[in-house]
């Protein structure tokens, strides 16, 4: 699947700002890296393409990006599969 392709159409709640939102790799993975805003809560988001990770389990994504740099210490993190997507959300910050 071509890089320009793959990311496209992400689903996007409604009032959520997207601050930065940018194609990059997470180790071995094609990512979309986002850093965004809703409801006075600031957060970062690492985006998968399902295909990409279909022999890998939520234990081990959630445990790749808690082990990464951009991972903030004992942040609280999410995950949600979708169709076509897997969110891994973190560094919440509330304001």
């Amino acid at each position: 699947m071509n890089e320009n392709t793959k990311f496209k159409n992400i689903p996007t709640e409604k009032d959520t700002q997207i601050l930065f939102s940018s194609n990059m790799l997470f180790g071995t993975y094609e990512i979309l890296f986002q850093k965004w805003f809703w409801d006075g809560i600031y957060t970062d988001s690492i985006i998968f393409h399902n295909d990409d990770i279909n022999t890998v389990s939520e234990e081990e994504l959630i445990n790749e990006v808690k082990n990464s740099p951009i991972f903030k210490k004992d942040s609280k993190i999410t995950y949600s599969k979708g169709d076509t997507y897997t969110f891994v959300n973190f560094n919440f910050v509330a304001y």
